[in-house]
C-alpha cells in the first residue's frame, strides 16, 4: 500500500526544504518507497479532521492502511525499520544509528529552533539584541561538540543512516546564517547529504509544491 504524507500547502520556508515533511520525503526516497502527498492549509491544520491525525495541528503525518503516525522522527524511524538502507543490519550499529536519530532531534535541534523562533517572534522586542548572542552561543556549544565527534569522517557512524538523514535536516535549519561556515567539516557533511540523489528528489518534489503555489497565488 502506498503511504500518504501531509505537507504545507504553502510552506513558510519558501521552498528551502526546511519544513519537517522534507525529512519524511527524503527517507521515503532513500527507501525507494512511492508515496502520495496531501497538501494542507494552515487553516485545515487546526481543524478536527487533521487534529485526529496530528493532535498538535502540525505536519507531517503519515497514513498507511489503518496506521496513522505523526512526528517526523517517529515517521522516519518507522520507514527505516521497514525498508533497507536507513538502519544497519548489525545490532550494535543499528542501536548507534537510532541514538544519533534521537540526538539530532533532542540535543541538536532544540537550540537551533529556539534561535530561529526568536528571530520571528522576538525580533522587534527591546531585548532581542541582547538575547540573540546567548541563543547563538547555545547553538555553537552543540556545533562544537558535533564537529569534534564527526572529525574528518563522511558520516556519523561509518555508513549513511537515518541518524545522518535527521542530523543533516536539523543542521540545514541554519541555512541563511553563517554559523555552519565556522565548522568546515559540518558544512561539508551537510553538503554530502544534499548531494545524495534521494535528497535531490525529495527537495525537488517539495520545491515544486512551492512553485505551484506561487504561480497560482
Amino acid at each position: 500500500m502506498i503511504p500518504t504524507i501531509t505537507a504545507f500547502e504553502q510552506s513558510p520556508d519558501r521552498g528551502k526544504g526546511q519544513a519537517r515533511d522534507m525529512r519524511v520525503r527524503w527517507a521515503l526516497e532513500e527507501a525507494g518507497q512511492p508515496y502520495n502527498v496531501r497538501l494542507v492549509s494552515f487553516k485545515a491544520m487546526k481543524e478536527p479532521a487533521h487534529r485526529a491525525l496530528h493532535p498538535f495541528g502540525q505536519i507531517p503525518t503519515y497514513e498507511e492502511g489503518d496506521l496513522a503516525l505523526f512526528e517526523s522522527g517517529a515517521i522516519v524511524f518507522h520507514i527505516a525499520e521497514r525498508h533497507a538502507g536507513l538502519l544497519p543490519d548489525d545490532g550494535n550499529a543499528r542501536a548507534r544509528a537510532i541514538t544519533w536519530m534521537l540526538a539530532a532531534l533532542n540535543t541538536m535541534e532544540p537550540p537551533i529552533v529556539e534561535r530561529e523562533q526568536a528571530r520571528y517572534l522576538e525580533g522587534g522586542k527591546t531585548w532581542y539584541d541582547q538575547r540573540l548572542p546567548i541563543l547563538e552561543d547555545r547553538v555553537r556549544v552543540r556545533l562544537d561538540q558535533l564537529s569534534g565527534r564527526l572529525g574528518d569522517a563522511d558520516w556519523l557512524d561509518g555508513t549513511f543512516s537515518a541518524g545522518d538523514l535527521l542530523m543533516v535536516t536539523v543542521l540545514r535549519r541554519l541555512n541563511g546564517t553563517d554559523m555552519l561556515d565556522e565548522y568546515p567539516n559540518l558544512a561539508a557533511y551537510v553538503a554530502r547529504g544534499e548531494t545524495r540523489p534521494a535528497f535531490r528528489r525529495a527537495f525537488d518534489a517539495q520545491l515544486a509544491v512551492f512553485n505551484a503555489a506561487r504561480s497560482n497565488g
